[in-house]
């Protein structure tokens, strides 16, 4: 049985078209029998990455409430992944990059000697045999272009833990009138409805 973690990003809520998108793929693949988990960063407030957190996440002693929070946050949301044999990862596209949900996510994740160590040939992921699929929705039309920094930015990140194996699906053209957004979204149904587990 396919295990399968859905992290939804937006904080649009009802009216998010990447979380639409993901529940659609969530629905196709619970009635063909995955096991699925479903972690909503937008109703969840992750904590941002500061001076006291980062210190705190690369352990030792004498943390702080805080810190000592944050490290079991980190190692519950490291965990999740490791349990999981594919991630799909709602991206919307807020300002040319990902929303602010998404990147605490990956700055709780993103451990050195926990998801990733340095060697003298640099660094190696340890995050091993999992698959990534980015749904990641845009307004305008950016894919391929430079200013496209979602999908760049997260293969570079899953690829850092670890995470070589990335399919990204686009729905594009979202807020460039109804037919382009109905084409964007019959476009990306069509791309997951050919993604199997």
């Amino acid at each position: 049985m396919a295990k399968v973690l859905i992290l939804k990003s937006s904080i649009l809520g009802s009216y998010s078209q990447s979380s639409a998108l993901v529940d659609y793929v969530t629905q196709q693949w619970s009635d063909k029998g995955a096991q699925i988990t479903v972690r909503d960063l937008g109703s969840q407030t992750l904590p941002m990455l500061d001076g006291e957190l980062a210190s705190g996440l690369r352990g030792g002693d004498n943390l702080s409430e805080r810190q000592l929070a944050a490290v079991a946050l980190s190692d519950e949301l490291v965990a999740e992944i490791k349990a999981h044999d594919t991630i799909v990862i709602a991206a919307p596209m807020y300002n040319f990059t990902i929303p602010t949900t998404l990147k605490s996510w990956i700055d709780l994740i993103a451990r050195a000697g926990v998801t990733f160590t340095y060697t003298d040939t640099g660094p190696v992921g340890l995050i091993e045999g999992k698959r990534a699929i980015i749904v990641t929705t845009r307004g305008g039309a950016h894919k391929g272009g430079t200013t496209d920094h979602v999908v760049p930015y997260l293969t570079t990140v899953l690829s850092f833990i670890g995470i070589t194996q990335v399919e990204t699906v686009y729905a594009e053209s979202l807020n460039m009138g109804p037919d382009a957004a109905e084409a964007g979204i019959s476009q990306a149904k069509k791309a997951l409805d050919a993604i199997t587990l």
